[in-house]
């Protein structure tokens, strides 16, 4: 049955529909919010998958480019791989309603959102976030309740629902909140060093709205939801779960203390395998159960250890952070490095220097532009030591990445204070608990060891959450098993003047914003605490680039001569790329900017200016002859300026045949007399002999 429903949302209508289009799908619907438009569909099997111990959920979120009338770019002219901003939007909607879904359930469930008519002026990562969850909720798959997305900007002080691609370049806040009725699910953002009172003004300024969408979605879904169909959660037999529990509790008890996270890992590994042995021949082929069992109660004693004595797996109270060291320029041959430390995570940072041709091109529905500050991250399976093949980047490597490259934004210097592309790499060599965040630690660091000149020092720490009932404890710095066995991760980056980045995750329905006002206040002493760490290390940047770091030699050639300095096919330009082994970029508007490692830029530049150098009047050229004719040589006085010396001034005496005096390629002097009425440069050459003849004669 087809509906269309609407409310107002901000200074548009928010529609939603339903009926119309895919109606094969398990549920379907459109979100409308002017001339924007998104299609969600989700379809789930009625079987429960086979051989996963994980909810098998996928969100897929594709910006179709004819949505804002455009036609893709590249050879084959059609949609192809996601994009970063599709994944990372995919990631957005995921995260919020994964947690809703009813615990136990293992059906393999999948969510489609494609964006099919745009603007081109306001981001749909928050409409997919509605559109999933009525979609979800139309339909007959299980599901607890509706949420909701929503994008808040500040812009001059006001805070503002769902700001345009335009607003958000001007404004100090960007907000990305989801949650249903009176709760938070997720957060994700960026800011310009504002204070946790700020953002927590943001949160609640979104969660009005989300709760108001919430309740639209209610009374639709009361009105045209299906009914869930029903599906079994595998009970475990009492006498497995004995024998099981009797078998581990003890061992995992001692091994939930080992603060070592190998040490650990093989006490469960060998655990695992005696309980394996020891129930293999009474219970043959439950190995799974078993590993289940074990699972949960390990994940019951180190809660409960957590919540009852403020005891962590690693010994250390909940707001302590791990050890930490810093050191530069690990690598001695790249731009700037650094290696952080934090308790058994690692991260290598490493800053490479550009020109504008190392930017990154980014084109999608909502703009074609040059990135030139990008941060990659790189999550190998030997940081975890694990065997796993590497295949392409990982949405979780782009995720991370992303969020702690936006953590820098409000430290970065302009292009006209630093002209280069800065890119930054990650390499993760050990993890165990919050990479990212020691991701924003070493890059800061490599950037200031390359003698970028960001403000200031940023620094990252994830915040964790053990809730159970009335109960809560909030955990600094979590480590891998706080996060897998524990509520939230909660990363926040910033300076020691504000908060920089944010992206929060929730295991359970949601929290308060009590709970998250207490996660700033704790992760602020965190942050600073580790900025100190870091500032003893290197507070400012050094005020010299990294000996093997390009420099960027400016020069404007008139805005309608650059075809001249690129030439037929590129040729000119080529070839000084190749004569002087540099690079070199030219802006439409004639800005020629020459990167080098040594003298060669200063040689390229020098021959650019005489490219465009005008002559002047009696001004005496080293010329190169470049042809030799029966009236007289073609000489370049300077490059691409070009005169003839007529063969009356070859010498001083009558010249008959002009091979006699000179050839091509010689170097002759010459003296530049103007031009004619034709416009013809006119060289002299006679006199100039005549003086040096007279001097040797002296």
């Amino acid at each position: 049955m087809f509906f269309s429903k609407k409310m107002k949302l901000g200074d548009k209508e928010l529609v939603l529909e339903s009926g119309k289009m895919a109606r094969q799908a398990n549920g379907a619907a459109v979100v409308k919010y002017g001339d924007n438009m998104l299609l969600v569909t989700v379809c789930g099997n009625k079987e429960p998958a086979v051989g996963y111990d994980f909810f098998p959920l996928t969100v897929e979120y594709r910006e179709k480019m004819y949505a804002s009338g455009k036609i893709p770019g590249g050879f084959i002219k059609r949609e192809a791989r996601p994009s970063n901003n599709e994944i990372l939007s995919a990631r957005i909607i995921d995260r919020p309603i994964r947690p809703l879904f009813p615990e136990g359930f293992k059906n393999e469930v999948q969510v489609i959102c494609n964006v099919l008519s745009s603007e081109g002026n306001m981001m749909m990562d928050t409409f997919g976030i509605i559109g999933t969850s009525l979609a979800v909720n139309l339909s007959d798959i299980p599901f607890s309740e509706p949420v909701a997305g929503i994008r808040i900007g500040r812009l001059d002080g006001e805070l503002i629902a769902n700001p345009t691609t335009d607003q958000m370049k001007k404004c100090d806040i960007e907000l990305v909140l989801s949650g249903g009725k009176g709760f938070i699910s997720m957060v994700e953002g960026e800011s310009k060093e504002i204070s946790e009172t700020e953002l927590l003004e943001a949160v609640e300024f979104g969660q009005k709205i989300i709760d108001d969408i919430c309740d639209f979605q209610a009374k639709i879904i009361k009105e045209f939801g299906k009914k869930k169909f029903e599906f079994d959660i595998p009970e475990i037999p009492d006498d497995i779960k004995k024998k099981v529990v009797k078998l581990s509790k003890k061992q995992i008890e001692k091994f939930t203390k080992i603060k070592i996270k190998e040490e650990r890992n093989e006490a469960r590994r060998i655990l695992y395998a005696e309980v394996d042995e020891a129930l293999a021949e009474e219970f043959p082929d439950q190995k799974k159960i078993f590993h289940e069992i074990m699972h949960d109660l390990e994940k019951d004693i180190v809660r409960a250890s957590i919540i009852k004595s403020k005891k962590r797996i690693d010994g250390r109270k909940p707001d302590e952070i791990r050890q930490i060291t810093c050191e530069l320029d690990v690598l001695p041959r790249v731009h700037g490095s650094a290696l952080f430390t934090r308790g058994e995570t690692q991260s290598l940072g490493v800053c490479t220097l550009g020109g504008d041709s190392d930017s990154q091109m980014v084109e999608n529905i909502y703009q074609k532009e040059d990135e030139k500050f990008y941060l990659h991250y790189n999550f190998p399976p030997f940081s975890v030591g694990e065997v796993k093949r590497i295949m392409g980047v990982s949405r979780r490597e782009i995720g991370h990445g992303h969020l702690a490259e936006r953590s820098f934004y409000p430290v970065i210097p302009n292009e006209e204070e630093f002209p280069y592309t800065i890119r930054l790499v990650s390499e993760i060599l050990e993890s165990n608990g919050s990479s990212s965040m020691a991701s924003v630690c070493s890059n800061s660091l490599a950037m200031m060891a390359a003698g970028v000149p960001i403000k200031k020092q940023v620094s990252g720490i994830a915040m964790g959450l053990i809730k159970e009932g009335d109960d809560v404890v909030i955990l600094s710095d979590i480590l891998g098993d706080e996060d897998h066995l524990g509520d939230m991760d909660f990363k926040v980056t910033g300076t020691m003047d504000g908060i920089c980045a944010y992206q929060m995750d929730i295991k359970i329905q949601g929290i308060s914003i009590e709970i998250m006002k207490s996660a700033l206040i704790q992760a602020k002493a965190g942050r600073e605490h580790i900025l100190g760490i870091m500032n003893d290390t290197i507070k400012d940047s050094r005020e010299n680039l990294s000996e093997h770091a390009p420099r960027i030699l400016n020069y404007n050639v008139p805005k309608d001569e650059v075809a001249l300095l690129i030439g037929p096919g590129g040729k000119t330009i080529k070839g000084i790329i190749a004569e002087f082994d540099v690079k070199v970029d030219i802006n439409d508007d004639g800005l020629v900017k020459i990167l080098s490692d040594g003298e060669n830029g200063e040689r390229a530049l020098e021959y650019i200016k005489k490219m465009f150098a005008k002559p002047e009047k009696d001004m005496i050229y080293d010329a190169v002859v470049k042809s030799v004719k029966p009236f007289g040589a073609f000489v370049e006085i300077l490059p691409r300026q070009e005169g003839l010396v007529h063969v009356s001034e070859i010498a001083i005496e009558r010249v008959n045949n002009i091979d006699d005096y000179i050839k091509v390629g010689d170097v002759i002097r010459v003296k530049y007399l103007g031009k004619d009425k034709e416009g013809r440069i006119k060289l002299a050459r006679k006199e100039l002999l005549l003086e040096e003849k007279k001097k040797n004669e002296k």
